[in-house]
């Protein structure tokens, strides 16, 4: 069965990002539960922000789960990527993902890898996917002591020119023999870039599919763009899909409408 997360973001850097609900933790915690979701995404300013304690507390006391924990506040707020030229640089941006992998692998789940993997300079593509493969091996044996994958989301080309397809990233990660690191499937990004977003996520296959955003072509909530909805959700159906399907959308018209036509959209297309 797939299950529901909305994201909650911390990091006031990205107030304007799309994430459903920013700010206060325990309240948005107790929104998701209230509306049905399973769980939540978090976006933390860094792994010594979360009390893996208080968040334990908290999502037992709403009766649901932590989906995945997001590095994206290592760019954000800090600047690193983990295909910096500069190794001390690099190495600041690997330990700030272990941290978030380890604050995530206390809570079962698994960390996210988005806009830090960068951006490369002219000519510098080979060199740049050197030092991704090396940091991605690396982070991904560390999140094997946790029993949870590292999450490598393809972002779009304005926001990256590592990998902006889905099946592309995939083949590279196979073929790289990088262990324990799976796909983020982010449907507003793919909107962008696949040209049968049903198609893409059958191309990265069930091994390597590991999470969803679950979010519009406009990058509003499920249902408030253009995208059709039903080929991608049998798409998940035939590859037995059992993760998350995220609601990483922007907070329109409000946090908790957005939340709540992402939960209806989803039990549209996957309760029947």
């Amino acid at each position: 069965m797939i299950r529901t997360a909305v994201t909650v973001s911390l990091v006031p850097q990205a107030r304007l990002g799309p994430f459903v609900y920013h700010g206060e933790l325990a309240g948005s915690i107790a929104k998701a539960a209230k509306l049905g979701f399973d769980a939540v995404e978090i976006f933390p300013t860094a792994a010594e922000a979360l009390d893996v304690a208080d968040v334990k507390r908290m999502v037992g006391d709403a009766g649901i789960d932590v989906a995945a924990v997001g590095s994206g506040a290592g760019f954000v707020v800090h600047k690193l990527t983990l295909i910096d030229a500069d190794d001390a640089a690099r190495r600041r941006a690997v330990n700030f993902v272990k941290g978030i992998i380890d604050v995530a692998g206390a809570l079962g789940a698994p960390a996210i890898i988005g806009s830090m993997q960068g951006r490369h300079g002219e000519s510098e593509r080979e060199t740049a996917l050197g030092r991704l493969a090396e940091s991605l091996a690396e982070l991904g044996a560390h999140a094997r002591q946790y029993s949870m994958p590292l999450l490598y989301e393809p972002l779009n080309r304005y926001e990256t020119n590592i990998f902006n397809r889905q099946g592309e990233a995939a083949e590279w990660i196979s073929g790289r023999g990088i262990d324990n690191v799976k796909i983020l499937c982010d449907l507003f990004h793919m909107n962008i870039e696949e040209t049968d977003v049903a198609g893409a996520l059958r191309a990265v296959g069930a091994a390597m599919l590991g999470h969803v955003h679950f979010v519009d072509s406009n990058r509003r909530a499920a249902a408030m763009g253009h995208m059709d909805f039903a080929p991608v959700a049998a798409a998940l159906r035939d590859l037995n899909y059992a993760g998350y399907a995220s609601a990483e959308c922007f907070p329109y018209p409000d946090p908790d409408a957005a939340a709540r036509q992402s939960i209806e959209t989803y039990q549209a297309l996957f309760k029947n």
